[in-house]
This record gives C-alpha cells, structure tokens and sequence, in this order.
C-alpha cells in the first residue's frame, strides 16, 4: 500500500517566516503602508499574497496589480533569503528515513514557485520530492484542499494514505478538507492557534517513521 507525507515549505521544511516578516516590512515601508506585528501574525502568517495585499492595502488587490506587487515584494524575500536557506532542525534526517521506507514524499506550498526553487534547489532535495506543486499550480489558495488533493492525484496515493505536516491555520484546515492526517509543526503558531492536528512537533526530533505509520494507521 503506497503512502504519501506532503509538506508545507514556510514554517514546515524551512523556517522562512521571519524573512517574509522582513520583506513586508520593506515592501510596505516602500508603499508607505502602516502595519504591526501583531496584523502580521493575524493576517500573513499561511496566507496567500492575493489576502495578504488586499488586507494591508484596504482594498482588492487583484489580477495584473497584483501579480506585480507579488512579484516585487517574493523578490526581495528572496533577496534576503538566498543565503540563509536551512531547515527546521533535522528535517534532512527525517526526510531520507522517509525515502529509505518507500513513502511518496511531496512539497505542497501557496508560494510562487521561484520560492519553491530557490529552496528545494539550495537544500539539494529536488530529486527526493515525487511532486512539488506551489501557488501558480491551483486556482483556489488554502484553506481550499485543492493543492493537498492534487498532490496526491500526482504521486496516486488516496487521500486517506496521506500525511501532512502544516504550521498555519488555513493550511492545517486545507489537509483536514481534503481527508488527511495532520501533524502540526509549531514553528509560527502554539497548538491553540491551530485546529486540532493528530500530532504537533516542534522539530523533525520528535518524529520519526515509526510515529508517521502510527498516525496513518489511527
């Protein structure tokens, strides 16, 4: 029986937050666009650009303007990000244990996908993923389960056979939507903040093959 672990990318193999954080601050700053951190925490943590725009600019922020924009301010996040890439402690570890076992393994991200190629490419893991899909692959964004859902049409493992690991509230909901098990990483978010996951790490130390069988056979 083939199964599948699908992973978030911001907050769940890399701990990017902090330096989207830096790249708002920037880009609205250049906007001259107020905001705080605690909107930030409300209204960017796992949201896609498309909210997150419309939500700090008072207004639809939509279509051409808003693939500008977007393209402006994931530059510079990459700007100051590309030489900073490392995951979460032990993900690496816990990713080969997974290869070594025969999973399905699978990046499902609302970034653009230069995001998910400067990661994936500077951790060297392109060739350990059986489908990388991110926001230009799905026309409805989290908590809508279309990316969990194609993910797994792409690596053909049902949905029930499929674990996620998500650190937001819109992603965790999105993985519930689409009938999977959920294991929440805490990096951005506590437990409360989250809906209720099957298991919550706060790194790739507190899991391990064995627990990933025992949740997918709950």
């Amino acid at each position: 029986m083939k199964q599948c672990v699908i992973f978030d990318m911001d907050g769940v193999i890399c701990h990017t937050n902090p330096h989207h954080v830096k790249a708002f601050e920037v880009f609205f700053d250049n906007y001259k666009v107020p905001y705080s951190e605690e909107e930030f925490e409300e209204h960017m943590y796992g949201k896609h650009n498309g909210y997150i725009m419309s939500h700090f600019f008072k207004r639809s922020v939509v279509g051409d303007e808003l693939k500008k924009l977007e393209d402006e301010k994931e530059s510079i996040f990459r700007e100051i990000y590309k030489d900073k890439v490392e995951t979460i402690p032990h993900y690496l570890k816990f990713l080969n244990q997974l290869k070594s076992r025969n999973f399905k393994t699978a990046v499902a991200t609302s970034a653009p996908r230069a995001n998910l190629d400067l990661i994936i490419k500077a951790l060297k893991i392109e060739d350990e993923m059986d489908s990388m899909m991110s926001s230009e692959d799905v026309k409805h964004h989290k908590p809508d389960p279309e990316v969990y859902l194609k993910s797994a049409e792409r690596v053909g493992v049902a949905p029930s056979h499929c674990i996620v690991f998500e650190d937001s509230f819109s992603g965790v909901s999105a993985a519930l939507n689409a009938g999977m098990k959920v294991v929440g990483v805490l990096s951005t978010h506590t437990k409360e903040q989250l809906p209720p996951c099957n298991f919550y790490i706060n790194d790739y130390s507190e899991i391990n093959v064995e627990k990933v069988l025992e949740l997918l056979k709950a």
